[in-house]
């Protein structure tokens, strides 16, 4: 993340970082670049990020990376939002993965509509086109009623069924 963070700082970009106060000591976050705030944990910090996102860009990664991913995928199926998620798929990164994943879609675990609520490119400029051109059609059949809190978005939404 310090290289994205780097060159979105070094084109004027505004840079927003999100840490739990245990890892911000200087040896594990490095020199700050634009805004930083700081939570109590891994649940309020992904509350955080997901209330100042638009749309969420995973990059090749590990299991933060992945866990992160997963969630705010499960978060649309469940209605909870309809922002665009987009995978950057790097030199075929990420092709094993979509693999399982259209697997899980051919054995049934995951829906077609589902399935669809990744946007994978292999460049960044045709990614940015993809997710600006995206029109959420996903119903989870829920309509969920409050807003991110300061903790969990999982531990805090309220979800009403939509009957009709």
């Amino acid at each position: 993340m310090g290289n994205v963070s780097n060159t979105v700082h070094s084109r004027e970009g505004h840079v927003i970082g999100v840490i739990p106060k245990p890892l911000s000591r200087k040896e594990v976050t490095g020199n700050a670049i634009g805004d930083v705030i700081e939570v109590n944990g891994m649940h309020e910090r992904k509350a955080e990020m997901f209330r100042l996102s638009d749309a969420f860009i995973t990059l090749p990664g590990g299991f933060g990376t992945l866990e992160e991913f997963f969630e705010v995928i499960t978060w649309a199926q469940l209605g909870i939002h309809e922002k665009p998620i987009g995978l950057l798929n790097v030199d075929g990164f990420y092709d094993p993965l979509l693999h399982f994943i259209d697997l899980a879609v051919a054995e049934g675990f995951i829906s077609i509509e589902a399935r669809r609520l990744i946007i994978s490119s292999p460049t960044a400029e045709k990614l940015l086109l993809e997710m600006e051109g995206y029109i959420p059609k996903y119903n989870a059949g829920f309509l969920w009623t409050d807003t991110v809190a300061d903790s969990s978005l999982a531990d805090q939404q309220a979800c009403t069924e939509i009957t009709s």
